[in-house]
């Protein structure tokens, strides 16, 4: 039988959930709940004399100034920003223009290899941007009409997209990964080192995949005719268009991976650098300025908005014994310490259907990552795979973000029943990824293990 402050733990969960649906800010519903929950287990304890774990006076509201400045003032959150606008800069350069005109061009003359060109360039926005919301947006408006003007199945050209544009989550810079670091209290170059050789061979699973099913399937995505034969013009022509993003990339990442520089200080390295790339291309002005600089405050200020609503709901969950409670009932199902493993990353790719990735990471992660711990697991792989499945959450309906953003910006003849049906294959890669990595947890650990 329950007691009284199991019965809070389960009662707020359901309760956020319930509110996600109504449609109100998820920031809001985090702080509104924390706050009811506060006062229900302040007044319940003094007037039923519920046995809880719950401080008994208005204390608590104390405790949350105190977790939300110790939120706030964490300079590892300073990257936040800088990654946000080094991400929104890039993709007003001009980069990603020349990137797809000469892998059009490369690759597009044979079967698939328009699809492949988008897969690439995805990769390197990945390891250049992380944010998803802009990649998939701008793959879709430069590589879309031509796939389908080739002939490409819809669906096809659909999952292509979504699913390239979605590597930026997990491909390092992260921001998922910074936020996981920041809730952990790990180190976000061991998370990024770690999250790099998944990242890379889940987009290699996708070009696999493409190529596969554009020589086996007829029709898929058949093979341009009119183009001009490679040149040495051409192949020179798309090296110098790889060449500033993979600088780029390797300023950022390198910087960290090599201990020249901290991820904060690496994302002030990889704002200005995009800037250069922007003012080298004849992109920069004032005018792009003022609208990176807005869209970077917007998009911090949604992030920063649901961590204080998050710090609050943990304060609260934990003041009723919420991790204790979780972490009881995980450790007492009959799978053993690979089965929970399993059970809470099913549950966390079933919570993506409905949840953001950002909810997840904030609410979830915290409670179940110290039990994985607890059983023996590293830390860093667990995350790793944990950020591995919650990549799902973007292509997964009905709030797969990734789904609408494509469809906000495809052609008319698109529909959204052509991206479900197009994302499909794209998601079992994605689980076939998360299964290889539990498998062989060295994909993740070999690599900071070399460079620390």
């Amino acid at each position: 039988m329950l007691e009284t402050n199991e019965i809070l733990v389960v009662a707020m969960l359901i309760s956020f959930i319930a509110l996600i649906f109504t449609g109100i800010p998820v920031a809001w519903a985090l702080g509104g709940i924390s706050i009811a929950f506060s006062f229900i287990a302040i007044y319940g304890f003094e007037l039923f004399n519920w046995d809880t774990y719950f401080l008994t006076d208005m204390r608590i509201f104390g405790i949350f100034v105190q977790r939300i400045w110790g939120q706030m003032s964490n300079w590892i959150l300073v990257a936040l920003p800088m990654f946000i606008f080094m991400g929104l800069m890039l993709e007003r350069s001009g980069v990603t223009e020349k990137l797809m005109e000469n892998f059009i061009q490369l690759f597009g003359r044979f079967r698939g290899g328009l699809a492949l060109g988008v897969v690439l360039i995805g990769i390197l926005l990945a390891a250049s941007t992380g944010i998803v919301g802009a990649s998939v947006v701008l793959l879709a408006l430069l590589s879309m009409p031509i796939m389908l003007q080739q002939g490409y199945n819809k669906g096809f050209a659909s999952g292509v997209v979504a699913s390239a544009g979605t590597l930026g989550i997990l491909i390092p810079p992260s921001i998922m990964l910074i936020i996981m670091a920041d809730q952990m209290s790990v180190s976000v170059g061991n998370l990024f080192m770690g999250a790099l050789i998944p990242g890379l061979m889940l987009g290699g699973f996708y070009i696999l995949y493409i190529i596969l099913a554009a020589m086996l399937v007829k029709n898929l995505a058949p093979a341009p005719t009119g183009l001009p034969p490679v040149s040495m013009k051409l192949i020179f022509s798309t090296l110098l268009a790889v060449i500033p993003p993979i600088l780029l990339i390797f300023a950022v990442l390198g910087s960290i991976f090599f201990g020249f520089a901290t991820p904060t200080e690496a994302s002030g390295v990889g704002a200005f650098g995009a800037t250069l790339l922007a003012a080298a291309n004849g992109k920069l002005s004032w005018a792009v300025l003022k609208e990176v600089g807005m869209k970077t405050t917007l998009t911090t200020a949604f992030i920063f908005g649901i961590f204080l609503g998050a710090t609050m709901f943990a304060v609260v969950m934990r003041q009723l014994g919420g991790d204790e409670f979780i972490s009881q009932s995980l450790q007492g199902l009959p799978f053993g310490p690979s089965g929970v493993v399993l059970t809470i990353l099913l549950i966390a790719f079933l919570a993506g259907f409905f949840l953001d990735w950002l909810e997840i990471s904030l609410i979830m992660l915290p409670l179940v990552s110290p039990v994985v711990v607890a059983l023996g697991f590293d830390q860093i792989w667990f995350i790793v795979l944990f950020a591995v499945t919650l990549q799902t959450s973007f292509l997964t309906p009905p709030v797969g973000f990734s789904l609408f953003y494509l469809k906000g910006v495809a052609p008319r003849e698109v529909t959204i029943v052509d991206i479900y049906k197009g994302v499909i294959p794209f998601v079992g890669l994605q689980m076939l990824a998360v299964i290889i990595v539990f498998i062989w947890p060295q994909l993740v650990l070999w690599l900071p293990s070399r460079m620390l």
